[in-house]
């Protein structure tokens, strides 16, 4: 079986070739070489042949630099003189941005094939643009609008009044209910948009389910990963603000707020009307309680229980989540105490 083959044409679109001039303006970089020079691909520094490009951004692995074979690196300024002389140097001031921004060039997302496949099932009054691609089995109900360009996987469910936006992707089996989708969104498959939140009243006889009579709005450029879910609102709406990514395995309760250009890794969970401010980060496996809010460009660490509110820029770690200083401090501690315990001797036997 083959091993390490970037971009592999059974699943990627490919173009190219691009000359080295394309491909810095494309990066964002300058060269100091013939500008003519063709390249067809992109690797690894550690695969990658004559005829492709590569990339460096961390010093880490600048050894790996030495003896790469690709036929340009893009490179920040400081590393440039370390490109060896078989290879070109692309400098580039973002460098992980001007590797995506190549990577793309060479393989760029596929385009939609217009049309609404025999075996998907539309509502005569849903309104699908032209250009849109319907995959098999669909089910789309009345009322629904899908804008120019998108492209809506297998076994997709849009439910009655949804509003997709143009150029969104919509991965197989996803279903959307109660939701308004901005444009270039994409939604991979498996996930769940719109459906109720967990909320109920208790009552002498059990538990009464509470409607949740909200909505998801999803603003453009937001991508949310395979099997996560958000809830619609109660009363307010669940909001995704432009640009977020979220990751698989999310857990987005109702009536939570996200600013723009978040990013929530795998395995979150966010209890409902909880707030993210604009650029948030928040790492695997935290859980926030309901009712708090996360100011602006605050970063929450691995596995991190939030229960109060987040001051705006600051870094928090631990169960419940405190100040990075402060968890480090307590470990540290704690530390030094179990290395100052003196154990009771065995019992003989």
């Amino acid at each position: 079986m083959e091993s390490d083959v970037v971009g592999d044409p059974r699943f990627f679109a490919r173009s190219g070739p691009y000359t080295l001039a394309e491909i810095a303006y494309a990066a964002g970089g300058s060269v100091e070489a013939d500008a003519d020079l063709t390249f067809d691909g992109v690797a690894p520094l550690q695969s990658a042949c004559e005829q492709q490009i590569s990339f460096l951004h961390d010093r880490r692995y600048v050894e790996i630099l030495d003896t790469t074979r690709a036929g340009a690196v893009l490179v920040p300024p400081d590393l440039a003189r370390r490109v060896p002389t078989t290879s070109v140097a692309i400098v580039v001031e973002g460098t992980y941005e001007g590797w995506a921004r190549v990577a793309g060039l060479f393989h760029p997302v596929s385009a939609a094939l217009p049309g609404i496949h025999p075996l998907a099932l539309a509502s005569s009054n849903a309104t699908i643009d032209p250009s849109t691609e319907i995959g098999p089995f669909c089910a789309i109900e009345a009322g629904v609008s899908i804008g120019p360009g998108c492209r809506i996987g297998p076994y997709v469910s849009i439910a009655k009044g949804v509003q997709i936006g143009k150029d969104c992707r919509i991965g197989a089996h996803v279903s959307i209910s109660h939701t308004l989708i901005g444009d270039r969104v994409h939604l991979h498959p498996g996930a769940r948009l719109g459906q109720e939140g967990f909320s109920f009243a208790r009552t002498s006889k059990g538990f009464l389910t509470i409607p949740q009579l909200g909505r998801v709005l999803i603003e453009d450029d937001v991508e949310i990963g395979a099997n996560s879910t958000i809830d619609r609102g109660s009363v307010r709406d669940t909001v995704i603000g432009a640009g977020s990514r979220v990751d698989n395995l999310v857990q987005i309760g109702h009536n939570v707020r996200l600013g723009k250009c978040c990013v929530v890794v795998a395995q979150v969970g966010i209890s409902g009307s909880t707030v993210l401010e604009d650029f948030v980060q928040v790492g695997g496996q935290a859980a926030f309680t309901g009712h708090v809010t996360i100011g602006r460009g605050a970063q929450v660490g691995a596995q991190a229980g939030v229960i109060s509110d987040i001051a705006p820029g600051a870094i928090v770690l631990g169960s419940p989540a405190q100040p990075r200083h402060e968890f480090f401090r307590q470990v540290a501690t704690v530390k030094r105490l179990a290395k100052r315990t003196v154990l009771p001797p065995k019992l003989s036997t």
